[in-house]
């Protein structure tokens, strides 16, 4: 009797245990990968779940969003620059059933193609490009990554190249060839405000050629330009033209 109250117990506990280690709860952002005797069953949304021992075995997948950090990758471009460029990765598990089975290690191979995508379009591009475009960049890295991670089950959300770091050298020469460029372009605009300027010159003359009267009224806007600021003594030459009415009506009385 003894015996079996001991076979009775051990049994009891045994089904406690495994009953304790069957069940799994699987978390809202994961989803479990369940194979049965080595085959892939079924996958388990969010929930208690119930895993039998020795016969099945559950993997769990995160569905969030990973952000991973691209080493910096030491390359040149092809138009001969050393560049330093490092970049950050966004990518999600959308199919938990591939990621598992596909495989072995998907964070660590999205990784390696990140990186090794990184170095191959950096390679094919130009300094400028990389500098001016880097939207395109972006998303010619986008879809290059996405493209190989989609049949693991993983989504490629964005790719940001996040720091291009050059030699000091070049760093030098491009500041004295943006130097050189603003001093032609402020030269440029000099030479179009001269242009300009003549040209409204010449105009003025044209009108003041054909309206003598226009001549007068200037100088007399100038006399008062003079006086205002507050001079002493003015000295200013008189034209004859605006005498001259005055000198003729003088000569006639004169000559009556």
């Amino acid at each position: 009797m003894p015996v079996s109250v001991v076979t009775v117990g051990v049994l009891a506990i045994i089904v406690i245990f495994v009953a304790i280690n069957s069940v799994r709860i699987v978390k809202e952002w994961e989803r479990g990968v369940l194979l049965r005797l080595g085959r892939f069953h079924s996958v388990k949304g969010p929930g208690v779940r119930i895993v039998w021992p020795i016969i099945d075995t559950l993997y769990i997948r995160d569905l969030r969003i990973v952000t991973m950090d691209v080493p910096k990758q030491e390359m040149m471009t092809t138009d001969n620059v050393p560049v330093t460029v490092d970049a950050v990765v966004y990518f999600q598990v959308v199919n938990a059933e591939y990621s598992q089975i596909k495989v072995e290690n998907h964070v660590r191979a999205t990784s390696l193609i990140a990186q090794t995508t990184l170095r191959s379009v950096i390679g094919q591009s130009e300094l400028d490009d990389l500098l001016a475009e880097r939207d395109k960049i972006n998303q010619q890295l986008q879809t290059i990554i996405d493209e190989q991670t989609e049949p693991w089950g993983v989504k490629v959300t964005a790719v940001e190249v996040r720091d291009v770091v050059l030699p000091e050298g070049m760093k030098r020469a491009m500041a004295r060839q943006a130097e050189v460029e603003r001093e032609r372009r402020a030269k440029i605009i000099n030479a179009e405000g001269e242009f300009q300027a003549a040209q409204k010159l010449s105009d003025a003359a044209n009108i003041i050629s054909q309206h003598p009267e226009a001549l007068q009224l200037r100088y007399l806007q100038t006399l008062t330009e003079v006086a205002a600021e507050h001079n002493s003594t003015t000295l200013f030459p008189i034209p004859i033209d605006l005498v001259t009415p005055f000198i003729k009506k003088f000569t006639e009385e004169q000559q009556k």
